[in-house]
């Protein structure tokens, strides 16, 4: 498989943030800025979204977890933090299963335990239909507006466009698959590593039921509440989310 596209900006305690679906390692933009003022920032692409739209996209969670944990072992790091957002949050949970003693703190954002939520906008099953349906441009434009409380009117939503311009059909629905067909419920009380759980209160992908989940059976955790924020508290309220995330790894 062709190599995917990892960035890695600045110096210290590696930080690995993991991204969501339809999105790329731009989409992390502010906080590689932020961050690699005082740590070394990982922010992958995975296989077919992105900056590695060339690379064969994946249908497993735990092949997109995998992937990752390979380029930390090219890199020869020994331990770092974990961020990972959506469906990247599903992706870090996976990380940590496998390499949980690599990770040292460890952050879910906007994610669950489970790929197929109850509460979500629509359905896997109906965004793979409506997918097939009306094509790729047309659920690009759809569902990203969706993340915002401002929607299309937010200041960052061209991050959305932008890392959506050249991914197939095959990557997007890849990832569905991925997501629909995994759980990682029944292993929340095996993450021992002190846990971070970030929402928006706005968000319709992932509602509060999901988040308290992973609050209540990962034994060292917290749980913050972005108000009046959707899915991409990071890009929302960039400063707020990035001073809270650097107070945790600190």
């Amino acid at each position: 498989m062709k190599k995917i596209f990892v960035d890695d900006m600045g110096e210290g305690h590696p930080l690995i943030l993991v991204h969501g679906y339809l999105g790329s390692s731009e989409m992390w933009c502010h906080q590689k800025n932020y961050f690699s003022n005082f740590c070394r920032v990982i922010t992958p692409a995975l296989p077919g979204f992105g900056e590695s739209f060339e690379t064969q996209s994946l249908n497993s969670i735990n092949k997109m977890a995998n992937t990752i944990l390979e380029i930390v072992e090219e890199k020869k790091i020994k331990r770092f933090n974990l961020m990972g957002h959506s469906m990247g949050g599903m992706i870090v949970q996976e990380m940590t299963k496998i390499a949980g003693d690599k990770i040292d703190k460890l952050i879910c954002f906007a994610t669950s335990s489970i790929g197929e939520i109850p509460g979500r906008f629509e359905t896997m099953d109906e965004t793979r239909k409506r997918l097939k349906v009306d094509g790729l441009d047309v659920t690009a434009a759809r569902v990203p507006k969706k993340w915002f409380v401002k929607g299309e009117k937010d200041s960052n939503y061209y991050l959305c466009q932008n890392a959506v311009k050249n991914i197939s059909l095959e990557a997007a629905d890849d990832a569905l698959v991925a997501m629909k067909n995994w759980s990682g419920l029944k292993e929340l009380k095996n993450i021992k590593n002190e846990t971070l759980i970030v929402w928006g209160d706005k968000d319709i992908s992932y509602n509060f039921e999901q988040v308290d989940t992973l609050r209540k059976n990962i034994k060292n955790s917290q749980l913050k509440i972005f108000r009046d924020c959707s899915h991409n508290v990071h890009l929302e309220k960039p400063n707020e989310f990035n001073k809270l995330i650097e107070s945790f790894i600190n």
